[in-house]
């Protein structure tokens, strides 16, 4: 790395910090804490819970300000170097704006790929975690008396030996509805049961009105069906622990989401919101780089000391990248666009706007 790149990169990372730092501060400051504050009102929360609580609402929320910390990096940074005539003199010496800038990309792309992992294997823990709490010892395990499409698995060593998808659990009821179950075998499916309906009976769940399809053929293909009017489920989860298990959106990883939605589309059940989510943790961890294409080139100013011009330029550009991004995740969730076009959406119009900045600076 050159002495240059060297310095570039440090005029960067201090602002970087820094944004992570205030817009943290920011978002804990204003959201975090008041519902803390409501836990602690309402249900009498201890300061230890309250504590974790703000621990573990912390990662979920710097993912979100790394893509606003990068634009404010790179556009101080060369709105710096820029006020001092800086930029002025290293492109006088041949260097022109790209690869100026380079060092600030190929930084902002590694940040994208270390948000890419965090969001898969710090997130989702630390929002289980968080409404675990919540939910266990703030609130005393009060959960709602029904739930819609529950899923849950029995794993043997590694694979799954069963798989159940039902429509509604009853906890009042300690009941099951609408359900289908499939079996498994060295991962191949071997029966799929379907039921109107499960309850738990003397220590078991035994399904009601149903019909068992056999899948055990070469092809599998239904060699022959049963109908039954009792039959024990395969599921060992006891009624206390089913609404516990169930994890929402942001409590998954990649891989759970599209088993999921795999299961839930199988059931016919709308899972837009879900894939927009899915597709989510790709397209908001890339959002640094895009945001990075975007303020370099803004804070490069003729004028001196005109720098706060593209500072007010990139909080626009802030409120106008996250006013799409609500918009079209709104459309995609309903039906309206394809779930991965409402994801990367933002991304490509933010990251088209940001070429084209290059481009012109560069000229």
């Amino acid at each position: 790395m050159r002495i240059l790149d060297k310095y570039i990169l440090k005029e960067f990372i201090g602002p970087f910090l820094f944004g992570v730092c205030a817009f943290t501060s920011i978002f804990v400051g204003t959201g975090t804490l008041y519902r803390i504050a409501n836990l602690i009102n309402q249900y009498g929360a201890s300061l230890w819970a309250a504590l974790r609580i703000l621990i573990l609402a912390l990662p979920s929320i710097i993912v979100i300000t790394f893509p606003m910390s990068v634009l404010l990096g790179s556009l101080m940074a060369f709105g710096r170097m820029s006020a001092a005539s800086e930029i002025i003199v290293m492109r006088s010496g041949g260097q022109n704006f790209l690869r100026l800038a380079m060092p600030i990309f190929i930084t902002a792309f590694c940040i994208s790929l270390g948000t890419t992992a965090f969001n898969e294997f710090v997130v989702p823990k630390a929002n289980n975690a968080y409404n675990r709490i919540i939910n266990e010892e703030v609130k005393n395990n009060a959960q709602p008396t029904t739930q819609d499409h529950i899923i849950l698995k029995d794993v043997k060593g590694a694979d799954i030996s069963s798989l159940l998808y039902a429509r509604q659990y009853d906890d009042s009821e300690k009941r099951l509805k609408e359900l289908t179950v499939q079996e498994f075998e060295d991962d191949m499916l071997m029966r799929v049961e379907k039921a109107e309906y499960a309850e738990w009976e003397d220590g078991k769940w035994v399904m009601h009105n149903g019909i068992i399809y056999d899948l055990s053929g070469s092809n599998q293909q239904v060699t022959r069906t049963m109908t039954f009017d009792h039959q024990i489920l395969p599921i060992s989860q006891r009624p206390g622990r089913i609404a516990q298990s169930q994890k929402k959106p942001d409590e998954m990883t990649i891989r759970e989401l599209r088993e999921q939605i795999k299961i839930l589309d199988n059931n016919a059940v709308d899972t837009n919101k879900m894939k927009v989510e899915m597709y989510n943790r790709f397209a908001m961890p890339l959002a640094s780089l895009v945001c990075a294409l975007v303020g370099a080139p803004l804070g490069l100013q003729k004028q001196r000391g005109s720098s706060s011009i593209g500072f007010g330029h990139s909080v626009v550009g802030i409120f106008i990248y996250y006013a799409i991004m609500t918009l079209s995740n709104a459309m995609g969730s309903g039906g309206r666009i394809p779930p991965y076009v409402a994801a990367f959406l933002p991304d490509i119009i933010t990251g088209f706007a940001g070429v084209c900045l290059i481009y012109k600076k560069s000229g």
